[in-house]
């Protein structure tokens, strides 16, 4: 039995114990819900919360520890001499779990027998054969301790998921059965319903920062691990970024680094004036009508695929770069040399970024009291005196959060350079030349089969981790400059 399907087994208990829990409060008030100390629903609701809660628990719980369980003692069956280290492991493991599911469908499909399917001394060229009738393909030749290794993992799978079936089952039937006994006119049922909504709310609130940390935790490990394997001052301080997987990779962050910040404060400086311009045209010049076309317009921009900024930078804006600034262009000089290129990539992002800082600076904006536009007025000074001096202030802390959040995307954009800025990794003030970023680099290093034993992978790691740390320092920065410069009314 799947997991959905047993998800569904334990839903319909609830929804039975919703029922019944309701009628057994009802009737043991003689039908008058006056004299429950609950209303009749939260009744059915307490009995349907103590199937599901235990149950899907444990389901949760054994989704998770199961296939590291499994995982693990399969894994034992392989030959150490066999592999060189854990990337060839999990090579070897994938081969594992594609080799355990063949077998699974062949036994399904009556190619074999469950017999023949776990058989010790099976012949693993019979089996390799077998499988491929059933459209496994593997990356290399079954061996015995492969094929073992298949065979164990698919046994405690089968193991592990009965078990885990009769587990939650059981789990749900003693709950129904618990609440469901408990129930009569003076249990306080509401009492307990709202506890469990309470814990379940700090669960939903917990979610994002256990997700926060288990990111963190991923990337402190893995960086740990790469600079085991690579100098940290030839990482950070080093002026070249050559990977080879081959060996003699040179590894360097600050070309990188230099292409990031540069077309991001390209980016920045399009969309930080032409959004906040934006902003306070809409919500402090423009009327009803005009404001009703121009802020849909503006929003309709971040709904536009990162890919489709990315092919308008190469087709479009590159080459119109290249026309203006090329040789042979309008201006008569040869700064350009092809489509992509820094400026390219800066363009596109900052029409990308304007909607982020446009839309929330207006509603940043709109949310200054019309009182203190009114007193202002009222004490002489104008219509563009009062938003400088009035609203612009008060409005101070959310402009720069919608400033804080163009930047934060800029950084992390990667259609876009891929396609805009090239492949280039180097220090150049031209802004007219190709150059790359921290996460172009970041996908290109994981593209394909990545051996994460190696400091080429695990270099993606380290660079995921020096952009969190900048994001990091802006959202402090900000911070400080909000708590500095922000004036409170009441």
């Amino acid at each position: 039995m799947s997991a959905s399907m047993l998800l569904l087994i334990v839903l319909a208990l609830a929804a039975i114990g919703f029922v019944l829990g309701r009628a057994r409060a009802l009737s043991s008030a003689g039908g008058d819900s006056r004299f429950l100390h609950s209303l009749p629903s939260y009744y059915g609701y307490n009995v349907a919360l103590w199937t599901l809660a235990p149950a899907v628990g444990a389901l949760l719980v054994w989704l998770v520890v199961q296939p590291l369980v499994i995982e693990r003692s399969a894994s034992g069956l392989i030959p150490e001499d066999s592999y060189a280290g854990p990337g060839e492991l999990s090579l070897i493991m994938s081969d594992v779990r594609r080799v355990a599911d063949g077998l699974d469908a062949a036994v399904a499909t009556g190619v074999m027998s469950a017999e023949e399917a776990g058989a010790v001394e099976a012949d693993a060229t019979d089996i390799r054969d077998r499988l491929a009738t059933v459209g496994v393909a593997l990356g290399s030749e079954v061996s015995g301790a492969t094929l073992a290794a298949a065979q164990r993992y698919r046994s405690l799978n089968a193991t592990g998921t009965l078990a885990r079936n009769v587990v939650v089952i059981l789990l749900a039937l003693t709950g129904f059965a618990w609440a469901y006994l408990r129930t009569d006119r003076d249990y306080r049922a509401r009492n307990t319903v709202e506890k469990g909504t309470l814990i379940l709310l700090i669960g939903a609130a917990s979610v994002a920062i256990l997700t926060t940390l288990g990111i963190v935790l991923s990337l402190i490990f893995n960086t740990i691990e790469f600079f085991r394997l690579y100098p940290a001052s030839e990482f950070f301080f080093g002026l070249t970024w050559s990977p080879s997987f081959g060996g003699g990779s040179e590894l360097g962050i600050l070309p990188l680094l230099w292409g990031t910040l540069y077309i991001s404060f390209i980016a920045l400086a399009v969309a930080v004036p032409i959004g906040l311009f934006a902003a306070i045209y809409l919500s402090e010049y423009a009327s009803p009508r005009m404001r009703g076309i121009i802020k849909p317009a503006l929003e309709v921009l971040a709904g536009i695929p990162t890919i489709v900024y990315g092919l308008f930078a190469l087709l479009t804006v590159g080459p119109l770069l290249v026309n203006v600034f090329g040789a042979g262009g309008v201006l008569g000089v040869d700064w350009m040399g092809g489509a992509t290129a820094v400026m390219t990539a800066g363009l596109v992002m900052g029409i990308m970024l304007i909607p982020f800082v446009s839309s929330l600076s207006d509603d940043i904006i709109n949310a200054v009291p019309q009182s203190m536009r009114d007193g202002s007025l009222g004490l002489g000074a104008t219509k563009s005196e009062t938003i400088k001096q009035v609203v612009f202030p008060a409005a101070l802390p959310g402009i720069v959060g919608a400033i804080l959040l163009a930047a934060s995307r800029a950084i992390g954009e990667t259609m876009i350079v891929v396609l805009g800025a090239g492949a280039a990794a180097r220090l150049s003030m031209n802004p007219f030349e190709a150059m790359t970023t921290v996460t172009a680099k970041i996908v290109s290093q994981l593209t394909g089969d990545a051996d994460f034993a190696s400091p080429e992978a695990l270099v993606a790691f380290a660079l995921g981790m020096t952009l969190f740390v900048i994001t990091l320092a802006l959202n402090v920065f900000a911070l400080w400059i909000v708590r500095k410069y922000r004036e409170q009314y009441e």
